[in-house]
């Protein structure tokens, strides 16, 4: 019975391997189709709002991630801004600090991304801007936390980091909390980084960001931005201003202020106190509280970064019994972040710390927060004074401020429902002064007392910049004792504090002439106060601006020397001497005539009212006053066609004052002209005009022939230097040589072998002729070198001789020119192969061989 079904061989129905995959893409569709029903029916202004993050229309895995953070109960601000960012509604949320404005943007964001189903190829989704690093890494830790069951891709960036790991990370981000300078950077230097899809843009702390210090940035950022985003702002101080709202292009925002009607801006459970202290007696007040409270938990605040760093390396040789930290901006990322670490794991510290510290950041546990330097609104107050008293704690704050301090600042603080209750020090509790101490260290330690005076003039330019002119007035502090207090000899100098003394006389009215009488002096100021009113009350021109310029011919010495004056007959350079000498000897006119000629005088002339006590003097009067009408005159230019300027009363002489009046007296100026030539200038008549010139062939035949003559002379005088050389050359190599044969015969000499007049020794090659050796004397004493008789040639079965007395040095020539033979394997040494030439090399031979037979 054949079996019904599949042929052998074939295979059964495939399996859809599919269809889970399916089956769980369906379902999550389905789910998100009614997790959007679900925001979308949830009314955000219900009358009573959510209690709990289960009440809200959430994922399950941002339920989880909310759930395993024991994040479990909504805060007010939470409950009201959370439900209108579900449905994409742009938020303006202000609520105390410490009330969790951090999830209350976390949470949309995840919400949303998720519902769009975004992933790491639709690029950047929502971007987190916070003014300072620490808040940045604060809400990053926190969005790890509640997010660790989404699949988003979230990056960190803020500056103190690698550039380059950044870059190579930021295509692929979906999440992005960033400082707004490092984003900045990233947008116009990144090419991977996709924000044409943003979906939303987050601002923490919104009201400092969107101030003057990041304003440029900011703009710069939103232009890159698209339009059609979502936007969520959030601080403790939120900002209404119209012009802030239009450059973030808002679209109906809803402002949700929790605790506007609440009777105070702080938390109630923070207790807050101001201390009315001096400014020299601050750091003795804060040497003392931190004496009493060494088991707290402490935050410092200082206006600058220099006050930080001497604050805290004064206190730390003091040693008050409590760790010190310190935190600023100059620091680097990876030091702050270590700070900010230990500062929150630690039970009893002390932190001193700028307003880098002041926005956002939660610190556990912060006992007490004294801000030793005054804040600069009553915002920054606010800010700083969250860092305790969070999240339904307590907390204490105090503030040190001066007696010129304490109006104004009180003020700023009720208008913004800020209560503060006075208390007094008590002198019993007040340690020691650490001034002496501070003295002596900064004596000691010159990098203590370099601190000291940067922090001094830190402080001075925080309370100069200050636009709140009532709280912050810098006459009224006592910058000397301060200067004291910070242990240093003296308070330094800060150009901007006595600029404005400086300011105030360069621009105070100067005297013209300080050479003319006082009645004369008093006229010229009515006329310059008169003169002032009119330019004020017309348009000054930059001509006028520049013919008003002062002292412009007080020359340096060097200028004055340049200056050629005219000198008369007497040696005098100055005419208006010469003209007043010379108007002195004039007779006075005389007063009982009725007709009169004018007086004419030269200017700052004491002599002027002196009537002349000579009658005599009266008849010279009419002959002598022609003459001394024309020596009563100025030439001020050498150019004779200018006019000359003749000085007969006040108003005329008020004349030379007036640059812009002179002009005309002193003419044109001269035409000069600088050449390649020389340095000097030289006048139009320097110079050949062209009528001089002749025939152009002519000039150019002369030109040539002194062009030639000026070679010929150029030529002469370089052989002249070549044969000089030539000769200094040849005297030189003479003199080398000279010196190198003395040498060589110094060495021969020394070796006992002698060139030249000396004895010369050869070895000895058997019987010498009879001459040979009667020739032995007379080369001793020889002065001429005979010509050097044939050596013998000696035999190659002949030893080298013995009984030389140059053997040794014979040895060595003859282990240079060959080397020695090898030995054979029965001792002998092997003979060169050279064939005995005459009978005489055959018997010495035969002998050698019977000889090693034997």
């Amino acid at each position: 019975m054949g079996s019904q079904g599949y042929r052998r061989g074939t295979k059964g129905p495939r399996k859809d391997f599919q269809r889970p995959r399916a089956l769980k893409r369906k379902r999550e569709e389905e789910d998100l189709e009614a997790l959007a029903q679900r925001v979308a029916n949830f009314d955000p202004k219900s009358a009573p709002p959510p209690e709990n993050f289960v009440d809200l229309p959430l994922c399950q895995a941002t339920q989880d991630g909310l759930a395993a953070s024991h994040f479990k109960i909504l805060t007010t601000i939470q409950s009201r801004t959370i439900p209108l960012a579900l449905q994409g509604a742009d938020i303006l949320g202000a609520a105390k600090t410490g009330s969790g404005k951090t999830l209350a943007f976390l949470v949309p964001v995840l919400e949303n991304l998720y519902r769009k189903r975004w992933t790491e190829y639709d690029g950047l989704g929502a971007l987190i801007l916070s003014p300072t690093r620490e808040l940045a890494i604060q809400i990053f830790e926190v969005l790890r936390k509640v997010g660790r069951n989404h699949t988003f891709s979230a990056g960190l960036v803020i500056g103190g980091k690698s550039l380059q790991e950044e870059r190579e990370r930021l295509g692929r981000m979906n999440i992005l909390v960033a400082t707004p300078g490092r984003m900045l950077q990233h947008m116009d230097q990144t090419a991977e980084l996709d924000i044409g899809n943003l979906q939303m843009l987050i601002l923490d702390e919104a009201d400092r960001i969107m101030d003057m210090g990041f304003k440029q940035t900011i703009d710069a950022l939103l232009e890159h931005l698209p339009r059609d985003r979502q936007t969520l702002m959030f601080s403790a101080t939120q900002t209404k201003k119209v012009s802030d709202l239009a450059r973030l292009n808002l679209k109906d925002p809803e402002f949700v202020s929790v605790h506007e009607a609440a009777d105070s801006a702080t938390p109630t459970s923070l207790q807050q106190n101001y201390v009315v202290t001096p400014l020299a007696d601050k750091l003795d007040t804060l040497w003392s509280f931190i004496r009493a409270n060494v088991k707290k938990k402490i935050l410092v605040f200082l206006s600058s970064g220099k006050q930080v760093r001497f604050v805290y390396e004064a206190f730390r040789h003091l040693q008050p019994g409590i760790p010190l930290l310190h935190l600023h901006g100059r620091q680097k990322q990876t030091a702050r972040v270590e700070i900010t670490t230990k500062y929150s794991n630690s039970k009893y510290v002390c932190l001193f710390s700028t307003d880098v510290a002041a926005r956002g950041l939660d610190f556990p546990a912060v006992d007490w927060v004294v801000q030793v330097d005054c804040p600069e609104d009553a915002d920054t107050y606010i800010h700083r004074v969250g860092r305790t008293a969070r999240f339904e704690h307590d907390g204490r704050a105090v503030l040190f401020l001066d007696p010129s301090e304490e109006d104004g600042m009180l003020n700023a603080l009720a208008k913004k429902k800020v209560s503060l209750e006075k208390i007094n020090v008590r002198q019993k509790k007040m340690q020691q002064t650490i001034r002496n101490q501070l003295q002596n260290m900064c004596f000691k330690d010159p990098e203590l007392k370099y601190l000291g005076q940067k922090a001094f003039i830190s402080y001075v330019r925080s309370v100069h910049v200050q636009k709140d002119k009532e709280t912050f007035n810098l006459k009224k502090l006592d910058l000397e004792a301060f200067a004291a207090s910070l242990g240093l000899p003296g308070a330094p100098r800060v150009k901007f504090v006595k600029g404005e003394d400086a300011k105030a006389k360069k621009n105070a009215p100067r005297q013209l002439l300080a050479a003319l009488e006082s009645s004369s002096e008093e006229s010229d100021a009515e006329g310059e106060a008169r003169s002032k009113q009119k330019r004020n009350g017309g348009v000054r021109t930059k001509y006028d601006r520049m013919f008003e310029r002062r002292n412009q011919d007080v020359l340096a010495e060097h200028y004055t020397k340049l200056i050629e004056d005219d000198q008369d007959d007497n040696g005098s350079d100055n005419d208006g001497e010469r003209i007043k000498a010379e108007n002195k000897a004039a007779p006075s006119d005389e007063v009982d005539d009725f007709l009169s000629v004018k007086r004419r005088f030269v200017a700052g002339d004491s002599d002027l009212d002196q009537d002349s006590d000579s009658d005599s003097s009266s008849a010279k009067g009419n002959s002598d006053s022609r003459a001394s009408l024309e020596l009563k005159t100025i030439k001020l230019s050498t150019n004779p066609d200018a006019p000359a300027l003749k000085i007969d009363s006040h108003r005329r002489e008020k004349l030379l004052a007036s640059k812009k009046k002179l002009l005309k007296y002193r003419g044109r100026g001269a035409h000069l002209t600088f050449d390649s030539d020389s340095d000097t200038p030289k006048d139009k008549k320097a110079y050949r005009d062209e009528s001089e010139f002749t025939a152009a062939e002519e000039e150019r035949r002369a030109f040539l022939e002194r062009e030639a003559e000026r070679a010929r002379e150029a030529d002469a005088v370089d052989k002249e230097i070549a044969k000089g050389k030539r000769r200094e050359k040849k005297e030189k190599r003479k003199e080398r040589e000279r010196q190198q044969q003395q040498q060589q015969r110094m060495e021969s000499t020394r070796d006992g072998d002698v060139e030249g007049d000396g004895v010369q020794l050869v070895p000895y090659e058997g019987d010498l002729d009879v001459d040979a050796e009667d020739d032995g004397p007379l080369r001793l004493h020889s002065s001429a070198e005979p010509e050097p008789k044939p050596k013998r040639q000696r035999k190659w079965f002949q030893d080298s001789p013995s009984t030389s007395d140059n053997d040794d040095e014979y040895h060595n020539r003859e282990k240079k020119k060959t080397k020695r033979p090898k030995k054979n394997k029965r001792g002998t040494t092997a003979q060169q192969h050279q064939q005995p030439q005459t009978l005489e090399d055959l018997e010495a031979l035969a002998t050698g061989l019977l000889a090693t037979a034997g």
